[in-house]
């Protein structure tokens, strides 16, 4: 649906016109159509100069963007707007008119395209509806929270029938309950009318609830990329696995982490993260291991949750560092499947 090829997008210093800032460093990607797309990083890492690059707000200083089999970058300006109505938008602050009903709002973008007023009417009174809004329809935005603003935006953004639907931040201005109502109407929206979504973000949770497929970008490269599950369970690079040590249960309690040492002393403690996926997600396989060790296993801390719809456990144990335990330890990994791995030892 959208392919970046070996796109380069640097912006010049006003006063010197000379090249000042690499916001985006020979970036080739695909996000495939009909699904949700998650472009995640910290700040500054390139990804709203990568959306804003899909529909020609910004124009590539090297390679190509396609949309649709189209080169956005080699379109003039009339081209340009034909190719906007088939991408949506919603942004972070909405940007609603305060002067405008939430009809009024979500039928602007049909008015400037000229459509007439019945036309209009059986085309946004079930947008409306799918975003939970049809008593709010002659509310203004001041009468509305910043999760009914939203679903103005998205309704907006789904007015013109677009093919592409691209979010920048939409949900880092909600509160976390609101944020999971709206990520279920991006699935439902997804789901219903087939849309492909790019979904640009910082937030991990976001990611995790709502994404099939995700890339991370650092300094404006995409440094990897693959299924959600995929990269959340088995992180490669260092950005991935530091931004995900941010979500419930992916790093130690500070309590225990100030503990650890890198190497075993006599008498000392092992420290592991396991991990649980696929056909370990549902076995007692804790209760099993303290059976197979024949020693006792601290839990330390841990979370069971969904990453892309499939079932992903994190739970950090310790138990005995002697040689004998260990190798009982890495008998009953091999055989079971369970990934396992050693964060280091407590005297």
């Amino acid at each position: 649906m959208v392919s970046f090829e070996n796109v380069t997008k640097t912006f010049s210093s006003r006063e010197t016109g000379k090249s000042a800032f690499k916001a985006l460093d020979n970036v080739t990607y695909t996000v495939p159509r009909g699904v949700i797309t998650g472009i995640i990083g910290r700040s500054g890492a390139g990804k709203s100069t990568l959306v804003r690059l899909v529909n020609g707000l910004e124009r590539p200083s090297e390679g190509r963007v396609i949309v649709d089999g189209t080169d956005v970058a080699a379109l003039d300006e009339v081209a340009l707007r034909s190719v906007r109505r088939s991408i949506g938008m919603i942004f972070q602050h909405f940007n609603l008119l305060s002067s405008r009903t939430v009809y009024d709002n979500v039928a602007m973008p049909l008015e400037i395209a000229g459509m007439g007023k019945q036309d209009i009417k059986k085309r946004i009174e079930p947008l409306i509806d799918l975003v939970g809004l049809s008593e709010r329809t002659r509310h203004y935005p001041a009468q509305l929270s910043g999760g009914q603003k939203q679903r103005v935006g998205i309704a907006r953004a789904l007015a013109s029938e677009p093919k592409l639907l691209l979010s920048d931040e939409a949900t880092s201005a909600l509160d976390p309950e609101t944020t999971q109502q709206i990520l279920g109407l991006l699935k439902t929206i997804n789901r219903d009318l087939g849309l492909t979504v790019l979904l640009i973000t910082h937030e991990m949770e976001v990611v995790k609830a709502v994404t099939s497929r995700v890339a991370v970008m650092d300094k404006g490269q995409i440094v990897e990329s693959g299924r959600t599950f995929d990269v959340f369970t088995a992180p490669e690079h260092e950005t991935t696995r530091s931004m995900l040590a941010a979500l419930p249960g992916g790093s130690l309690p500070d309590w225990i982490g100030r503990q650890v040492i890198a190497d075993p002393k006599p008498g000392c403690t092992a420290l592991l993260r396991l991990r649980f996926f696929g056909e370990t997600a549902d076995q007692p396989l804790v209760s099993r291991l303290m059976t197979v060790l024949g020693s006792p296993v601290n839990i330390i801390a841990g979370t069971v949750d969904e990453i892309a719809g499939e079932p992903y456990g994190t739970l950090y144990v310790a138990y005995s560092a002697d040689p004998a335990v260990m190798r009982k330890a890495d008998q009953f990994y091999a055989q079971t499947g369970l990934n396992a791995e050693v964060v280091g030892y407590v005297a």
